[in-house]
């Protein structure tokens, strides 16, 4: 009989947190499933006084391979499907924003390619170990949609000019370069990671619990005093562009491996604007 898939795992082990992404056949592609997955462990993290560190890492070759397209255009085929996009939309927001609110430190530990909202989690840590294998890249326009709700993150990460770089090019960075820009914090070979990752835990727990959480509390109403504001209005567009003509075609090209054909008359290309949901 076959056992049923697990797609997130978690445990706690000495007051460590560890969170894992346990899709390797499917490269850790973001489903519903494991959003929620992934939401209920953040909030049992936060409820346990005893836990004074979280560790998210990974299965398989692939860090994330972002949120799951397969189900996306599964979801486009269905009349509701605006609504779908919304909750979906709404329901990676919330694993992001219960990430960064943690009190507590958490590590990212990347053991190889990690990619659209696999970004967003990885950002959302305080601290990012990678292999120097790994890497990093946000092809969303490439596929119809945007990185609406990561590009908040990768702006308080490493700043707007980055970001926009990153945001519009789709390259995809080496762990050279992410490191260069700041996207990660020390880069080892494959297998060292963990024992590195071991290594990092040990030296952050040398520090008071409420020293640390202070620390992570003045970094978001300093650097970070907008975010959580940026996310939602992300979130919103995030939906609104899975509604679009090229996001349909930039899917569905996506997952037939072909080249998009895109509508460029239909998107009254012009001078740009701010949307009204990123206006304060």
């Amino acid at each position: 009989m076959d056992v049923p898939e697990q797609p997130v795992t978690f445990a706690i082990d000495n007051g460590v947190a560890r969170l894992v992404l346990s899709r390797p056949r499917k490269r850790n592609a973001l489903s519903r499933e494991m959003l929620e997955r992934l939401l209920n462990a953040m909030r049992s993290v936060a409820d346990d006084p005893a836990v004074r560190m979280l560790v998210l890492s990974a299965e398989g070759p692939v860090f994330c391979a972002g949120m799951d397209l397969k189900e996306m255009q599964d979801r486009a085929a269905r009349p509701e499907a605006a609504e779908l996009w919304h909750a979906d939309a709404q329901a990676y927001r919330d694993v992001i924003a219960a990430l960064v609110r943690l009190s507590i430190p958490a590590l990212a530990v990347v053991q190889g390619p990690v990619v659209a909202g696999g970004v967003g989690l990885v950002l959302a840590c305080d601290v990012v170990l990678a292999s120097d294998s790994a890497t990093f890249a946000l092809p969303e326009p490439q596929r119809g949609i945007t990185a609406a709700v990561v590009a908040p993150l990768v702006v308080y990460r490493v700043g707007a000019g980055q970001a926009t770089y990153l945001l519009l090019s789709g390259r995809t960075l080496s762990a050279q370069d992410a490191l260069r820009i700041g996207l990660c914090h020390e880069l080892v070979e494959v297998n060292e990671l963990h024992g590195r990752a071991d290594g990092l835990c040990r030296s952050i727990l040398t520090g008071a619990p409420s020293a640390l959480a202070r620390t992570k509390e003045l970094l978001l109403s300093t650097a970070g005093r907008q975010l959580f504001a940026d996310l939602d209005a992300g979130m919103r567009v995030s939906a609104a562009a899975r509604e679009t003509a090229d996001a349909r075609e930039g899917l569905a090209a996506f997952l037939e491996k072909r080249q998009p054909a895109w509508h460029l008359a239909a998107n009254g290309i012009g001078i740009c604007s701010p949307s009204p949901d990123v206006v304060n």
